[in-house]
């Protein structure tokens, strides 16, 4: 075989023919090891993102993103726009893990956790084999003429899939606005809120769309990330990879024939039985190496144990191997590159969870009244006029709350002369007096710390500046 056509697999990618048109994969239906974990680990996930919405503490929903009302929480902790720093720095440590887990372990993301293969492999292809069967009854339902048997198939199939598609619209759609108001919806019915709706149906038809027809297009045409692992694996990152040198060895593959020393002749032990072609959900062949359209899903490695293990050939011809590895036959270890990466991750978290830490519950903001000077008072008191904003971040009602001045003797009035309630999620303003003795002041602006307490405890401080007369001392 030339070189050239050894090389034909890098001019197109696994799901398109050589005149440019669609090549529909039919994924054998997977079983082993690793498809057994990845069960069990969509599972958790399928009940994490399913249930996110409808899980309540302390009042907050589990996992809300409502950007237009401007209300967040995660994981029952409430956040505001406030927090946005907090967003950042999470937003900064998620691109960075992707980039340096990328770095070290290829797309092993996109196999196991990312929402798109869950959905298509866990959920809508295990519909298609409990409805069509397994790769072969596909095949050939799909080449016969529209019988009865098929039209009832493809429309049940259809049906289920445009029912799933409608539930994970409403899932996502109760992550935006909230479950509470989205039951609501559901109890007044459709036209008492016909735009929600027509967005609900359109989102469903989307989702519709690319787990009914396109599928695993996305993973190799619309997502970037395939793109973005090839400018990041090096000879040392660890993919799902086919051990060519103990699969070729001098004569190259070939058929499996009983009673034969493949080792002695020279032959490889891959068997040519392309079982981990007809297991991939992106329609490439491992053999030819790493390629964009892999996954890191691992269908394949159970695959080929299976039938090594039925050969009595040593597994692991596929598995988790540097090129590094292969080339030295050296087993993979937890490589001082790996071990940089997973200590500036850890650095980033701690630095997260810190900051998380001391985020207060109440945000306060204290600023002098545009325009106002300060005013004399007797006994020579300087007052000083401000406005007030209470944020609280929190689902109790904070009550009995008032300011005392934490820097310098004096006293802090509300106009309302009243001690303040701030609702739960929710602000209280208004306009504040502080009065200090001019000699105390050491100059015509300072700072001054205010103490903003709930009863006795103290909920919160801020700065701000204080006007006075100019000092001649």
């Amino acid at each position: 075989m030339s070189k050239a056509v050894q090389e034909d697999f890098r001019d197109k990618i696994g799901t398109m023919t050589k005149e440019g048109k669609r090549a529909w994969v039919y994924p054998k239906k997977p079983s082993g090891k690793f498809h057994t974990y990845r069960t069990w680990f969509t599972w958790f996930l399928l009940i994490f993102l399913l249930t996110g919405p409808f899980i309540f503490i302390n009042g907050n929903q589990f996992m809300l993103f409502n950007v237009m009302g401007r209300e967040f929480s995660i994981f029952g902790f409430p956040f505001w726009p406030q927090d946005f720093y907090l967003g950042v720095t999470a937003m900064i440590i998620a691109v960075v893990f992707i980039t340096l887990f990328t770095t070290a372990f290829g797309r092993i993301f996109c196999g196991w956790i990312c929402p798109q293969t869950i959905f298509m492999e866990m959920v809508f292809r295990k519909i298609e084999y409990w409805i069509e069967g397994d790769r072969g009854a596909q095949m050939r339902l799909d080449k016969q003429e529209w019988t009865s048997e098929k039209i009832r198939k493809k429309g049940f199939k259809w049906f289920i899939f445009f029912l799933v598609s409608f539930v994970i619209a409403n899932v996502f759609l109760a992550y935006l606005i909230g479950s509470k108001k989205l039951l609501q919806y559901v109890t007044t019915g459709p036209l008492e809120n016909l735009s929600t709706f027509v967005a609900l149906l359109i989102f469903t038809g989307i989702f519709y769309f690319v787990f009914a027809w396109f599928r695993e297009q996305v993973c190799t045409i619309a997502c970037p990330y395939g793109r973005l692992q090839s400018v990041l694996l090096d000879k040392k990152s660890v993919v799902v990879a086919y051990n060519n040198k103990r699969g070729e060895r001098e004569k190259g593959r070939s058929k499996f024939k009983k009673n034969e020393n493949r080792q002695e002749l020279g032959k490889g032990d891959c068997i040519d039985c392309f079982q981990c072609v007809h297991v991939c959900p992106t329609g490439i062949d491992i053999r030819n190496g790493t390629q964009l359209e892999c996954i890191n899903c691992t269908a394949c490695i159970d695959a080929c144990d299976e039938i090594m293990e039925k050969v009595d050939l040593p597994k692991g011809l596929i598995g988790f191997y540097s090129e590094e590895n292969i080339e030295k036959e050296e087993k993979s270890t937890f490589t001082p590159r790996m071990q940089g990466f997973a200590a500036i991750m850890f650095v980033l978290v701690g630095l997260l969870a810190g900051m998380l830490f001391l985020r207060n519950d109440v945000e306060a903001t204290v600023l002098r009244l545009p325009g106002q000077l300060y005013e004399m008072k007797t006994e020579n008191m300087v007052s000083n006029v401000y406005t007030f904003k209470l944020i609280n971040k929190t689902t109790s009602t904070i009550q009995d709350v008032h300011f005392e001045l934490l820097s310098h003797n004096g006293t802090i009035q509300s106009v309302t002369h009243q001690d303040i309630k701030i609702p739960e999620k929710g602000y209280a303003e208004g306009t504040l007096f502080i009065e200090i003795n001019q000699a105390i002041l050491n100059g015509e602006k300072e700072n001054v710390e205010i103490g903003i307490y709930s009863g006795k405890e103290l909920i919160e401080t801020t700065k701000t500046n204080f006007m006075g007369p100019r000092s001649f001392r």
